[in-house]
């Protein structure tokens, strides 16, 4: 039966479709075409999960260990431009240092100047925003503006001083440098005859139709928002970890289209559930601060192996790795953070998804409607 107009882009059916078990399938199918090369991930992850240590070897036994979290936030930066030049990786990985550090360090002011957790919300959603735009605008590639807005989230703890303030600073530039050095170092262990013609285009794999020329500024709108929304609805609800919600969002707002928005949903709530499970009982365990350590680093080279094959499979992996990072900052309270996570996750999913909805096209809920026949 064919739909007219009119009711093809009707909010109520657009919301049926993105809750049908259908999306709930394709969400779950392992996406083989047009994958960035298996090699240059896996020598991406290696190269942030030796940073790592690297890090953590140097300031675990120092009297800077409380800021060893952002120092290993900072290494992230090795995770952007891996289908990229050798060249243009080092122009990359700096570009996503400055994008790690410049929420930190604002956000940590912010929190020295005392401000309420909600402004510091709502402040980390304006951030948020305006990282979304950037990272778009100046082509970081995989794997995206997440990452930016986890170590934002990091700098909310509060700040008893002027000197923790720098600290903070000088350890997340201290894991930039040391991540770039690395991929300085490393990068020819690449396989360059697998790089596209352009580092951006390694992202479309992900997503089903090329984003508009107006994208980024309309993007980073309702990424603002709804980090904004979901951060909100968590601490209302007094949860330990309002920002994880705004990072859920965040995920699921990556998607360039309805499909793809319904599907991120999905995959980061089952990917989470196990992820966090994982999480738990080896949290549980108490294990020791170098076991800790090492599971991490494996798991971040598990989640750049798997994260581009399916999303969900990912977020098996890099659920628990940012569970354990959280540790390395803050050891203790695992079955709380396990819980917070998938609790935050979820809300973030949903807030994300109804927002997409409602700041759709109406070609955007028609498109949706063909896509939903197509695979029917």
């Amino acid at each position: 039966m064919t739909l007219s107009p009119r009711r093809a882009a009707s909010y109520r059916l657009s919301l049926r479709l993105l809750l049908s078990p259908a999306r709930l399938r394709e969400s779950l199918t392992t996406l083989q075409p047009q994958q960035p090369s298996l090699r240059n991930a896996t020598i991406a992850g290696a190269q942030v999960a030796l940073a790592l240590v690297l890090i953590a070897a140097a300031l675990h036994p120092s009297p800077w260990q409380h800021v060893l979290g952002f120092a290993c936030l900072g290494a992230l930066a090795a995770l952007f431009g891996r289908c990229a030049t050798v060249a243009q990786r080092r122009r990359i990985v700096l570009i996503a240092g400055a994008l790690l550090l410049g929420p930190v360090a604002v956000l940590s002011w912010l929190s020295w100047l005392g401000l309420p957790t909600l402004a510091l919300l709502l402040a980390l959603a304006a951030i948020t925003g305006v990282i979304a735009a950037l990272a778009h605008r100046l082509q970081t590639g995989v794997p995206g503006a997440v990452i930016f807005i986890f170590a934002a989230s990091a700098a909310l703890s509060p700040v008893s001083s002027l000197q923790l303030l720098l600290e903070r600073c000088i350890a997340t530039a201290l894991g930039v440098a040391v991540a770039w050095v690395l991929c300085l170092l490393t990068d020819r262990l690449r396989d360059i005859s697998a790089l596209p013609a352009h580092p951006t285009e390694a992202l479309q794999h992900r997503v089903l139709t090329v984003p508009s020329p107006g994208y980024a500024p309309r993007q980073a709108l309702r990424v603002a928002l709804c980090a904004a929304l979901a951060s909100g609805l968590a601490y209302a609800a007094g949860w330990p970890h309002p920002a994880w919600a705004a990072i859920g969002a965040v995920a699921v707002q990556q998607g360039a289209h309805l499909p793809g928005t319904a599907h991120r949903a999905w995959q980061r709530t089952l990917g989470t559930l196990v992820g966090a499970a994982l999480a738990w009982a080896f949290l549980s365990a108490a294990p020791s601060f170098w076991t800790v350590l090492l599971a991490a680093a494996v798991l971040q080279i598990c989640t750049e192996m798997t994260i581009g094959m399916n999303y969900a499979l990912g977020q098996i992996f890099v659920t628990p790795m940012a569970l354990l990072m959280t540790t390395l900052a803050v050891p203790g309270e695992a079955a709380d953070m396990a819980l917070a996570r998938i609790l935050d996750t979820v809300l973030g999913a949903g807030v994300g998804t109804v927002l997409a909805l409602a700041f759709s096209s109406v070609q955007e809920r028609i498109e949706l409607a063909r896509h939903h026949r197509r695979m029917a």
